[in-house]
């Protein structure tokens, strides 16, 4: 590893997926889509304050589109910058675990929403 790049590996190759993602980022009516979810999302009085929903709407799109499984998507969350950059989450940031992204998804499919 060379000093300067400090091991983020910031390419700027335009890869499928990047491109893809891009798409899916004009594309898809993600303020409305939230819209709908928001009211059934819990508020965070106890606890641990809950991740946006956008957030985990991305993550809950990005598991449908790369075929992911929950841990699989947790991992990629910490290992790919593309997919923390099109979620929104800085490194610095927590990073939702696999049992946050299973609980979203119940609460989807528990509303008819998935």
């Amino acid at each position: 590893m060379q000093q300067f790049d400090l091991g983020l590996n910031l390419s700027t190759k335009k890869t499928h997926k990047r491109e893809f993602l891009e798409q899916m980022q004009q594309v898809v009516p993600w303020q409305e889509l939230v819209g709908l979810i928001a009211p059934y999302a819990p508020e965070g009085r106890k606890g641990r304050p809950p991740f946006p929903v956008e957030m985990l709407l991305r993550i809950h799109f990005m598991q449908q589109w790369f075929n992911l499984s929950d841990p699989a998507m947790e991992e990629a969350l910490h290992d790919m910058p593309l997919f923390r950059d099109f979620v929104g989450l800085s490194w610095d940031s927590p990073v939702p675990n696999e049992s946050t992204i299973l609980r979203f998804r119940h609460l989807l499919e528990s509303h008819k929403l998935a």
